[in-house]
């Protein structure tokens, strides 16, 4: 089925992360990861971002794809799940939100439109949350629907308290869950965040403890 920019057996175009699909692996089960580039993780190596080690959990069941995209919005978010259904038949659902401010625009070329484009300047902070809301409802019935099981967490900004009641990652994000201090596993006491090769997005270090909390707070239903 195909319908303008939206479609079930076709990713939008783009550059994932991850193997290529054709033809797609059988035997165990697809986790699809959704995110913007700190999902993608711009600036870093491909052994480096939260995904990567997210996938080192229970892989005699799992088979995880990083279906991140730089500048994506919870549009696009949206937009990339329906595609996949028909091409990696997903049984596991991660979505990490972006900014909730982000749209995607689907005019002549869908565009991604992040809080200083001007075609945002009408938006609020009442309409940036129901826009989230609108496609966090999406994703909970696609999940209903396939009968997938589905995870939510956040890359900047929380917005945990909108959605009490769903499997939630909320205390946490990649933004926030370094530097941190733990005297077992801690010889140097840290203090400012960790900067990608870019120096613009979360380092190594975020994205390895993001991914361990991810796994602490929900590995016992990841299989």
């Amino acid at each position: 089925m195909k319908f303008g920019y939206y479609s079930d057996e076709g990713l939008p175009e783009g550059d994932y992360r991850c193997p290529s699909w054709e033809p797609l692996p059988e035997g165990k089960k697809n986790v699809v990861v959704l995110g913007c580039s700190h999902t993608y993780g711009e600036g870093l190596k491909d052994n480096e971002h939260w995904v990567h080690f997210l996938s080192q959990h229970n892989t005699e069941r799992l088979r995880y794809w990083n279906l991140g995209q730089p500048g994506a919005s919870a549009d696009k978010m949206l937009r990339i799940l329906y595609g996949s259904e028909k091409v990696l038949f997903p049984k596991i659902i991660i979505a990490c939100w972006p900014a909730w401010n982000r749209r995607e625009r689907l005019d002549h070329h869908a565009i991604s439109l992040t809080s200083d484009h001007a075609d945002l300047k009408i938006e609020s902070d009442n309409t940036d949350r129901n826009n989230f809301l609108k496609n966090v409802f999406l994703v909970e019935k696609y999940a209903e629907q396939n009968q997938c099981k589905i995870f939510h967490c956040f890359a900047q900004e929380s917005y945990q308290e909108h959605i009490k009641g769903l499997n939630v990652l909320g205390d946490y994000t990649i933004k926030n869950c370094w530097p941190y201090w733990d005297k077992f596993e801690q010889r140097q006491h840290y203090d400012k965040p960790n900067f990608a090769a870019d120096g613009r997005h979360y380092g190594v270090e975020h994205h390895q403890r993001f991914a361990k909390l991810f796994i602490d707070y929900f590995g016992k239903k990841l299989k």
